[in-house]
């Protein structure tokens, strides 16, 4: 069964290394990437692959939002 939901974007979204870099974010940096997301993944995203992207790709998430990668 699929169950889908909108919600906000919020830290309480990510886990591990995920939820780390998410903390690098302001409020206004996650509504930012939220409509960047919904833009990328008009059918939504699975949690797992959000966190793996926040985890294992912040890189390409900052530069989404016009920050420098971190080193």
């Amino acid at each position: 069964m699929k169950i889908i939901i909108e919600q906000e974007l919020t830290w309480g979204h990510f886990w591990a290394g995920g939820l780390q870099n998410a903390k690098e974010l302001t409020q206004d940096e996650l509504r930012e990437l939220e409509a960047i997301l919904e833009d990328l993944f008009p059918d939504g995203i699975e949690e797992t692959t959000l966190n793996d992207l926040m985890w294992f790709d912040f890189d390409t998430v900052l530069e989404w939002l016009g920050k420098e990668p971190q080193d």
